[in-house]
């Protein structure tokens, strides 16, 4: 095996990832450190233009109040987040991110990025809270801004190509990253006074709907691997909310987003034999009150009555696609040329929708000659996913801001510095930080801001740089290049580097990893149903993946990643595992459906649901956390 250089890189904030909140935190970061004259240092395992949830582009911002304009309110974005989580949600956090967002937006206008106007020039909404953005290069302006802040300022360096591992530790305290390049061989220690963890959250770690030729393929991006959780929890952060996965409803096999066309073009989904759910399964609501009744129906339970179709044999499900166009085009039939003209703007605002984020469903248009004007459309839940930022909420326990804390939540929501982890010198941000979600890009860029300014406050009241004994980092070295070196050891014992009685490759550890979750956990195969004695197995099954993950073999660079991405996989997945078991109630049929817990259980289960591994002991520990309500 080849020898791996070491690189020790010193740095007062170290912010790791480089997606939305990343590029938020660098931007703030940078104007704060200047002042103070202190170094932010920015590590990537992508390149920053194409990096996190909004890469391949985005055409709507999903989260603008409007505060200005005076149509929205901070408690009405609180409320709407509440009952779409069916109660469970830190209203401090989401209500600071909401109190902040709009100026997020606009400085992603000022940096370029075009947002359709009206002809009196004001914002379109897709709905209440969205707004259509030409975004196919979306994350390329806000990147822009976050390098030439760093840069430009002449306070930060950005290294980008090099996976982070896990966190370096001083006692109690958070003392930066370790990671490797998987350009080079060069293994990187970054010891930092304060770390800030946007890394995003994970996919892949249930079998997706998509296999065979279309293996990778998901909402999510592929790349992210639950490397934000690993962190915080291998640095011996509490977790919440581990149990809450997003399952969102997509155009099947591509997983087109459907929003555009339920928000703007106004269309509806139904059963193959033309029923609409949504109208015809109303009843079902009244068993989930108080949520079942508030408007918007939350997301999972719209879930919840298209799979109740789909298990009575209604399949498949459908947008509308053809009706909704016809629908909007009718207005101008009396003038067929105004008629032609309207048709066909909406046929380019339909493959637009796409081409703009998902440009595999317009391929999927085009290779099954689909013509969303002639056609409809299938649609199906998806595999479920973990993110603090979408209609998910898992993620690491933070401090809120401390103006929002009243008596009642001081004690359980507050420790001194916003976004801060329970892990002193940690924070969090965008899919790292949980019981905030509705976040999406623009509250992700929002809260990566928020998390840099006071991580840099936290730095100024703590400016010693961390110390890190050799010996640790010496330890480090050896364990993150094992799969490295149990590959040379064991490579000759068969023909075919794939198949080998001494190790594992790591395709082969995520499929198993998939299929312990999509069968126990409720994924796709069983309906998204689990109970007691499944999840009990697949602890059981998991840590028999964990004895295995010490014999993932790699046989270069990009395979030592892949063995550490599944490895973080692994421990998001039994963090999830654990959550599911000890909430026993079904709060969100639609996301997992407990069937020994089948209802919702208000009076023991208003709670947050949280967690934490010990880094010393190496056991877990579960615990409740009160839901305290801020805004009426």
């Amino acid at each position: 095996m080849p020898e791996f250089e070491k690189v020790i890189v010193e740095t007062d904030l170290l912010i790791l990832g480089g997606g939305m909140a990343a590029c938020g935190a660098a931007v703030e970061a940078a104007y704060w450190a200047k002042q103070q004259g202190l170094r932010v240092t920015l590590v990537d395992k992508a390149a920053v233009d194409r990096s996190g949830a909004v890469a391949m582009g985005l055409s709507a911002i999903n989260q603008y109040v409007g505060l200005k304009d005076g149509a929205n309110t901070v408690q009405d974005y609180v409320n709407y987040v509440r009952n779409d989580l069916m109660g469970v949600t830190r209203e401090d956090l989401v209500a600071n991110i909401a109190r902040h967002v709009d100026s997020t937006v606009h400085l992603f206008e000022k940096w370029g990025l075009p947002i359709w106007k009206d002809a009196e020039g004001k914002y379109v909404h897709e709905g209440r809270w969205q707004l259509m953005i030409n975004g196919e290069s979306y994350k390329v302006i806000v990147a822009e801004a976050a390098k030439n802040a760093l840069l430009g300022s002449g306070v930060g360096q950005i290294f980008e190509r090099v996976f982070i591992v896990g966190p370096l530790m001083d006692g109690d305290r958070c003392a930066g990253a370790v990671g490797f390049s998987v350009r080079e061989n060069k293994l990187y220690f970054f010891i930092a006074k304060a770390t800030l963890d946007a890394m995003g959250g994970a996919v892949h770690v249930f079998k997706p709907r998509s296999s065979g030729e279309g293996m990778g393929r998901a909402w999510y991006p592929p790349w992210n691997s639950g490397s934000s959780a690993y962190f915080t929890m291998k640095a011996g952060a509490e977790m919440t909310c581990q149990e809450v996965r997003f399952i969102p409803v997509r155009f099947k096999d591509a997983y087109g987003p459907v929003g555009a066309w339920f928000l703007l073009f106004k269309s509806r989904a139904t059963n193959a034999m033309g029923g609409n759910y949504m109208v015809e399964r109303q009843a079902e609501l009244e068993n989930w009150l108080p949520y079942g009744k508030v408007k918007p129906v939350p997301a999972n339970l719209r879930n919840y009555l298209g799979m109740l179709d789909v298990m009575e044999g209604k399949g498949p499900i459908y947008m509308r696609t053809e009706e909704a166009i016809q629908k909007i085009a009718e207005a101008y039939k009396d003038d067929p040329k105004e008629y032609k003209k309207k048709m066909k703007d909406l046929e380019s605002e339909a493959w637009e929708d796409f081409l703009d984020m998902t440009v595999s469903q317009a391929i999927l248009w085009a290779g099954t000659n689909l013509q969303p004007e002639e056609r409809s459309s299938e649609i199906a839940a998806a595999e479920p996913y973990f993110i603090g930022s979408h209609s998910g909420a898992s993620g690491a326990w933070v401090s809120g801001p401390e103006d929002l804390q009243n008596q009642q939540t001081k004690g359980e929501y507050f420790w001194g510095y916003c976004n801060m982890s329970t892990v002193k010198g940690l924070f969090c941000a965008g899919d790292a930080s949980g019981a905030s979600s509705h976040k999406f890009s623009s509250g992700s860029c929002t809260e990566g801001r928020i998390a840099a300014k006071e991580a840099i406050r936290f730095i100024v009241a703590n400016n010693q740089l961390p110390h890190v004994d050799p010996k640790v980092l010496e330890a480090h070295a050896a364990e993150i290049l094992a799969p490295l070196d149990f590959y040379e050891a064991h490579k000759n014992a068969t023909t075919d580097p794939e198949v080998n009685p001494n190790y594992i490759k790591p395709r082969m550890f995520m499929f198993r990893l998939q299929k312990v979750m999509d069968e126990y956990a409720a994924g796709v195969t069983s309906q998204f149903t689990t109970n007691k004695s499944q999840l009990e197995r697949a602890l059981e099954l998991l840590a028999y993946l964990k004895e295995d993950s010490l014999r993932l073999a790699a046989s270069n660079t990009h395979e030592l990643m892949r063995c550490w991405e599944n490895i973080h996989r692994m421990w998001q997945a039994e963090a999830h595992v654990r959550t599911v078991l000890f909430r026993e109630e079904t709060r969100w049929p639609g996301y997992y459906f407990r069937s020994d817990k089948p209802k919702m259980d208000e009076e023991h289960w208003h709670v947050f649901a949280n967690c934490r591994y010990d880094p010393g002991s190496g056991n877990w520990q579960m615990s409740t956390r009160p839901i305290y309500q801020l805004f009426a």
